[in-house]
């Protein structure tokens, strides 16, 4: 079983080769969450995400012959880009099997880093049965993202680091996704302090940690924003360090993973994706359980597309109250509608979208229903703005 002191001796490996990556407090989420909360940053990997760790330790190991040969994997992404960064680095060549969902701007990273990319099947476990065939076929190392003690003691150097930065913090929340990275921070943190809560996270669509520690028979789903931590059951050498290190493992759902990247890109303008927001979504949804604490949150990554980044904002800014879709009923005669925009004007919002819609109404046919996307502060303008149309005389309501 996974030591400390491998752990110790993947710092000396990695010393110089990844980032020692930020561990500082935000002022203003431990504001919003009622804890002491500190962030670390693996976000900031040239790969912009904590893989790298376990894979360059993994490579570095190798034998001459190995290295010779090349290295196979299945990933996401994130594992992929990672391991190609640190193989080209070292001159090893690196196959990697990625599932045909995995986002496109992980796939042209992980090729641009030197790697060969092939797109096979839709989940993590149909790319391990074909990246286990081709290692088979063309004597290649294959080199699994989380089920392999190099690469969970690569993943726990990074607790290590935070620990000695802040050396006060009395909790740690991880994303658990097959558990190497959660293996390795529970393994260094119990090491270094033995009385420190390990909180892990995953999405209520994969529960796979969770059913397997506690018994549970949560449904799994088939997709979630958290992509890089969508993995249906932990890994053989990860399961054993779960049950003796980690404490408590929580459960969030796809709004609070959205709100949470929001969240960071406002307060902390950093980018974390799904998987890499969790920990941030649990001490959100979960806030009762950490008040008081000082809590390290572990942002595991910042690999997300763009597309997906733009909708996530647009619903956060819904959600938030800054952007409503509004209804407003007239009469259909001429300064009706200056007359309306006049009053979003003073009310301090601003139109985005507008719409007449005379034919889709109940209304009778001398009037017609105004829809509008306004931009607004929050939900008390909103509600200021709906009260403004009602001092005038005008019939306003929210569309969901």
């Amino acid at each position: 079983m996974l030591s400390f002191s491998d752990i110790e001796q993947a710092a000396e490996r990695l010393r110089g080769q990844v980032l020692d990556t930020p561990c500082v407090e935000s002022r203003t989420l431990s504001q919003v969450t009622g804890a002491q909360v500190f962030l670390k940053f693996e976000n900031l990997q040239f790969t912009a995400s904590f893989k790298e760790r376990g894979a360059c330790n993994k490579l570095v190991q190798l034998s001459a012959d190995e290295r010779a040969r090349g290295v196979i994997a299945m990933s996401a992404g994130n594992h992929a880009q990672g391991l190609a960064f640190h193989a080209q680095r070292l001159g090893i060549r690196a196959l990697i099997v990625m599932p045909r969902f995995t986002p496109g701007v992980k796939v042209a990273r992980t090729r641009g880093f030197g790697a060969e990319v092939l797109l096979h099947g839709d989940s993590l476990d149909a790319a391990r049965e074909h990246a286990l065939a081709l290692a088979q076929a063309q004597g290649l190392t294959f080199v699994h993202p989380f089920d392999d003690e190099a690469i969970m003691a690569g993943q726990g150097t990074l607790a290590r680091e935070m620990l000695i930065a802040q050396p006060t913090l009395d909790t740690l929340v991880v994303p658990i996704g097959g558990g190497g990275l959660i293996g390795g921070v529970a393994t260094a943190a119990k090491a270094l302090q033995p009385g420190i809560r390990v909180v892990g996270v995953q999405t209520q669509r994969f529960p796979g940690a969770v059913n397997a520690v506690i018994g549970s028979a949560h449904p799994q789903g088939s997709s979630t924003i958290a992509e890089g931590i969508a993995v249906s059951r932990p890994g053989e050498h990860c399961l054993p360090l779960i049950r003796r290190h980690v404490d408590e493992l929580l459960l969030v759902d796809e709004g609070d993973v959205e709100q949470a990247i929001v969240m960071l890109l406002e307060i902390e303008k950093t980018l974390a994706e799904g998987a890499g927001a969790t920990a941030l979504a649990a001490l959100v949804r979960h806030r009762e359980r950490f008040a008081g604490r000082r809590v390290g949150l572990v942002l595991s990554g910042g690999n997300i597309d763009p597309m997906l980044l733009a909708a996530i904002i647009g619903r956060g800014m819904v959600r938030s109250g800054r952007l409503v879709r509004m209804v407003v009923s007239t009469r259909d005669v001429p300064g009706s509608l200056a007359r309306i925009t006049a009053l979003v004007a003073e009310a301090g919002a601003n139109v985005q979208e507008i719409h007449h819609q005379r034919a889709f109404t109940l209304l009778a046919a001398q009037h017609v229903d105004v829809e509008m996307v306004l931009q607004t502060r929050d939900a008390e303008h909103v509600r200021e703005l709906m009260a403004r149309f009602e001092a005038e005389g005008l019939q306003a309501r929210l569309l969901g």
